[in-house]
């Protein structure tokens, strides 16, 4: 199937000269939906995986099907104080500014095999930022999967070393 079929590009969004890559479209498409799920637990089947984790907010949307499918647990990687118990935090840069993730200090357990599930690698922000989150709770980081890479952006130079699988490429 062809996924990028299923994205509607919308031009200057949401500020003039950007190309959003729209997933909304995908989502109201059962079997798109149903295939992009699919297609990331194939591609973890062999990782033995405890854990997804799906920053806040379209990787809760991906990796709570992905932990379905493959009968993991799921933890949500959350925008600083929108979690209810102790959590530990990391800062990481935007274009525009700072900001930070967080997590429950007692999510992840030392040796848990950790599958990062989210939308978007654009230049890696949010995403090392995941990776550092769990290995400061002594996860072992499996897999950073993503439905979409803005290949120009290069985010995945930002996160090397890691298996890192997108299920669609942009080059912009």
């Amino acid at each position: 199937m062809d996924l990028k079929s299923f994205i509607s590009i919308v031009p200057d969004f949401p500020e003039e000269g950007i190309s959003f890559k729209d997933i909304t479209t995908l989502l109201q498409n059962g079997d798109a939906l149903k295939y992009a799920v699919d297609q990331f637990a194939h591609m973890a089947k062999d990782l033995q995986i405890d854990i997804i984790l799906g920053p806040e907010a379209r990787g809760f949307i991906f990796g709570t099907a992905v932990a379905y499918a493959l009968g993991a647990g799921f933890v949500p990687l959350r925008k600083a104080g929108k979690l209810p118990r102790e959590t530990i935090s990391e800062s990481y840069s935007l274009e525009y500014g700072k900001d930070s993730l967080e997590i429950h200090h007692d999510a992840i357990q030392k040796g848990q095999r950790v599958l990062i599930v989210d939308d978007l690698l654009a230049t890696g922000g949010t995403l090392s930022t995941s990776i550092k989150l769990v290995e400061k709770l002594q996860g072992t980081v499996e897999g950073v999967f993503t439905l979409i890479e803005l290949m120009n952006l290069n985010g995945r130079e930002n996160l090397k070393g890691y298996n890192v699988q997108s299920l669609i490429t942009y080059p912009y």
